[in-house]
């Protein structure tokens, strides 16, 4: 594996990182759509940053950028509070104007500067090697490395220091006021890191990539964890893994890194949304088909509670009485006795000691919805877990 290889994976794993920590917080505050607005939107910040200072590379586009991000939160919020539009319709009036006021002052002033709304859309990693960083002649390696490195190290520190205020007032605005923390502020904060961590990996990844570090591993631990200590680390994990199998899968099929990596990123989310043990699509189906079950389960346990007639009670009348299809009423006539709810003699179905309890709990907690009545049913039947 030669040096460039090695310098393009750290670069990425760095990028994944730094994007994941904040897209963490802007999943869970309902702000995805956000991060797409802002990493657009930036693109004025940048075009007259490099107006003032001719020079790609000055560290004042990052800060203009930054500026023109929350400008776009700022606008995005104040067209929400008129009320006469939701979030994602105010996300997306704001982000394409100012990000057409970025293409057309590249069409208008910068059209033979290096500076082309392609590169700023996909980004290329595998160039972010060549752009060096050089003090005294001395080369420190790739300055997007060095850059997101910083942007990385800023954020870590944020976050240790601001974990709980942060976690307070993701979940519960009004208490964090009660405890005298400010949300406007630590918003506004958490809305500058997103800024200018997408402007720092701006031109090593592209605007597309960022979007996708920062949503999806936040979207795949979302389904795997409600912790969030837990659900931070396993983002992280999740984008580095997808940006270093990405950059593999990109140089065996010889194709576009970023592309790839996004790639990765939406495979690991499809395996984490189909087989996640409690929020995944196949444990979802089969929660809700055996609730069916067993909805059906008390229907039957209802019916032979308010029946004592044989004829009522007799296993070959289910069909006719409950308007039930065979296999259905043997899946719960099998359920009910696997639970020793009923007891069967000569065709006639009665209830248990258990099965009277298990009845008599079931229609009190209908009746009152109190969740302590059901609790020690809660291992055993998906129908009052909620």
């Amino acid at each position: 594996m030669s040096n460039p290889q090695i310098e393009i994976q750290l670069i990425a794993a760095v990028v994944a990182i730094a994007c994941a920590i904040p897209g963490v917080f802007l999943v869970l505050r309902k702000m995805a759509l956000i991060s797409d607005a802002i990493s657009h939107s930036i693109l004025p910040g940048i075009v007259l940053g490099f107006f003032i200072t001719q020079d790609l590379n000055s560290p004042l586009l990052i800060i203009l950028a930054a500026i023109t991000g929350i400008i776009t939160v700022v606008l995005v919020e104040w067209i929400q509070k008129t009320g006469l539009v939701k979030e994602d319709t105010a996300i997306g009036l704001v982000f394409p104007a100012l990000f057409s006021i970025g293409v057309i002052l590249i069409a208008k002033n910068a059209n033979d500067v290096h500076l082309d709304v392609d590169a700023v859309l996909l980004g290329e990693l595998a160039f972010a090697p060549f752009d060096r960083l050089m003090m005294s002649g001395i080369d420190l390696g790739p300055k997007s490395l060095w850059v997101m490195g910083v942007i990385l190290v800023i954020t870590m520190m944020l976050l240790l220091l601001f974990f709980k205020e942060l976690k307070v007032s993701t979940f519960d605005v009004g208490l964090s006021s009660a405890l005298g923390f400010s949300p406007a502020i630590l918003h506004y904060g958490l809305m500058s890191i997103s800024s200018v961590t997408v402007v720092g990996a701006f031109e090593a990844v592209g605007a597309i990539l960022v979007v996708a570090l920062m949503i999806a591993p936040a979207a795949t631990s979302y389904l795997l964890t409600s912790d969030l200590k837990k659900m931070l680390m396993l983002s992280v994990l999740f984008g580095v893994f997808s940006a270093i199998s990405g950059y593999w899968l990109a140089h065996w099929l010889d194709a576009s890194i970023a592309g790839s990596i996004s790639t990765m990123l939406g495979l690991v989310f499809l395996m984490v949304y189909l087989f996640a043990p409690n929020k995944g699509l196949i444990a979802v189906m089969y929660r809700h088909k055996q609730q069916r079950i067993e909805v059906s389960l008390l229907t039957f346990l209802l019916h032979l509670n308010n029946h004592n007639e044989e004829e009522e009670r007799h296993i070959n009348h289910l069909q006719e009485h409950i308007n039930w299809q065979k296999i259905r009423a043997k899946t719960v006539v099998d359920l009910a006795e696997k639970n020793n709810l009923i007891s069967i003699n000569n065709q006639v179905v009665s209830l248990t000691e258990k099965g009277n309890n298990f009845t008599s709990i079931a229609l009190e907690y209908i009746i009152t919805n109190k969740d302590e009545k059901i609790e020690h049913l809660k291992d055993d039947f998906f129908l009052f877990r909620g």
